[in-house]
C-alpha cells in the first residue's frame, strides 16, 4: 500500500453547488483529516476488477457530464456537487468496513471524498492514483481521455 499526501483543495468545493452549510462541513472535516491517504494504483484496480469486483465498493465522484465522456464499470456515481442529496445515506448505502476505492478525473476530488469517508468512520478507503485519466492511459485506452 502506498500513501499519498493530499491536502484539501477548497477551490474545487467552491465551484460545486453545495450549500454554505454543507461546504463548511466538508471543509472542516477535510482540514481535520489525516494528510496521508492510502491509495490504489490502476494496475491493482484492474486486477481486482478482473477477479472479484464484488469484493470492492467503488465510488466515482465525478460529475454526470464527465461520466458521459468516460466511465469504468462497477463504480457508483456520487458527484461532489450533489453532496447534500447523498451524504445522509452514505452509512446505509455502503459498508464502512469494506474496501472502498474512490475515483475522479485525476485524484484530487477523490482524495477529498476519501478524507470525508474516513471522518464518517470508514476504515478501508483508498484513493485511485491518477483517477480515470491514469486508468485510460495505463489499462484501457478505449476509455476516452478528456
Amino acid at each position: 500500500m502506498h500513501c499519498k499526501h493530499a491536502s484539501p483543495a477548497p477551490t474545487l468545493l467552491t465551484t460545486t453547488l453545495l450549500t454554505t452549510t454543507h461546504r463548511k462541513t466538508l471543509l472542516t472535516l477535510m482540514n481535520n483529516a489525516p494528510s496521508a491517504l492510502p491509495d490504489s494504483d490502476v494496475e491493482t484496480l484492474a486486477q481486482r476488477l478482473a477477479t472479484d469486483p464484488e469484493a470492492l465498493q467503488l465510488i466515482d465522484v465525478r460529475e454526470p457530464h464527465e461520466l458521459e465522456v468516460a466511465s469504468v464499470e462497477h463504480f457508483v456515481n456520487l458527484p461532489l456537487s450533489q453532496f447534500p442529496a447523498w451524504s445522509g445515506a452514505i452509512q446505509t448505502q455502503f459498508d464502512a468496513d469494506a474496501e472502498t476505492i474512490v475515483m475522479c478525473h485525476l485524484g484530487m476530488r477523490s482524495a477529498q471524498m476519501c478524507q470525508w469517508l474516513i471522518a464518517q468512520g470508514f476504515t478501508n478507503v483508498k484513493n485511485l492514483t491518477g483517477g480515470i485519466d491514469a486508468y485510460s492511459r495505463k489499462i484501457d485506452p478505449t476509455v476516452p481521455l478528456y
